[in-house]
């Protein structure tokens, strides 16, 4: 597995990670991903999907990347405390090394959840601070709401069929040094799957000719770009191998090209 920078933090962290949205795996496939070295978890308090986290890091918490969001519903001061010590209890771990914000909510000041989130990382509870879902104008006034502790990732959807951020946000965490973490890095498995749509059919040919799966290329295009980690879910232990399986090379730049074309 290979890894890349957390933002400017200097902390490594693999470039394919688990994802638990709707996993409902149990705990031996992800313990499968940590020791082939996928060991970054993210979750979310409002996924359902903490508990199982904290039974598969209980053996090896201090080997794996733990990160989990504040949903959109707690982002009031004292609301983002107590989700927070609510999410450190169903893992069972005394820091969350991520914590991040689920969606926007313009209903809070920002400024109001980044001071609580602060107050966290100054508690030792948490290490660094993120956000999700959040767009180029939203990232820029958490960036301005940090006062002390940096903002070093946006979570959003990102996979060939879903290039949107490339237009304005992806260059521009890019330039911040801003780690994004690509969810859904497989188009809810449609990138998975032999189709014979053109794109798909281009797809295949660029998997034929570097001996991988679809997904695997898939992934790989993802990860191919600066500061891109991925962290596709599977409640499935040869499909968590599979996906695992994306790190450790790199497409050709003609291979590039082509996906980039194919999937415009």
């Amino acid at each position: 597995m290979e890894y890349k920078p957390l933002g400017n933090t200097g902390v490594l962290v693999p470039e394919i990670g688990l994802g638990t949205w709707r996993y409902r795996g149990g705990v031996e496939p992800l313990r499968h991903g940590i020791a082939l070295g996928a060991r970054l978890i993210d979750t979310a308090e409002i996924y359902g999907t903490e508990e199982v986290v904290g039974e598969a890091l209980r053996d090896c918490r201090e080997q794996v990347f733990l990160a989990t969001k504040v949903s959109a519903a707690h982002l009031r001061y004292d609301d983002v405390l107590r989700a927070a010590e609510a999410s450190l209890r169903r893992l069972g771990t005394s820091v969350i090394d991520l914590y991040q914000i689920h969606w926007p909510n313009p209903r809070v000041p920002i400024a109001e959840t980044l001071r609580a989130m602060e107050t966290l990382v100054d508690r030792g509870q948490v290490r660094f601070l993120g956000v999700s879902n959040f767009s180029l104008q939203a990232l820029q006034q958490a960036q301005a709401a940090a006062r002390h502790h940096p903002i070093v990732s946006n979570q959003v959807l990102y996979n060939l069929n879903r290039r949107d951020i490339e237009r304005e946000l992806l260059p521009y965490c890019q330039q911040q040094g801003i780690t994004v973490i690509a969810y859904t890095p497989l188009d809810d498995g449609r990138l998975a799957v032999p189709s014979s749509q053109p794109r798909m059919q281009v797809l295949a040919a660029v998997a034929r000719e570097v001996n991988k799966t679809l997904a695997q290329v898939a992934l790989n295009w993802c990860i191919a770009h600066p500061n891109v980690i991925a962290i596709p879910k599977s409640n499935r232990r040869e499909r968590i191998e599979e996906n695992c399986g994306a790190s450790g090379w790199r497409l050709s730049a003609a291979q590039l090209e082509r996906l980039n074309a194919a999937f415009s």
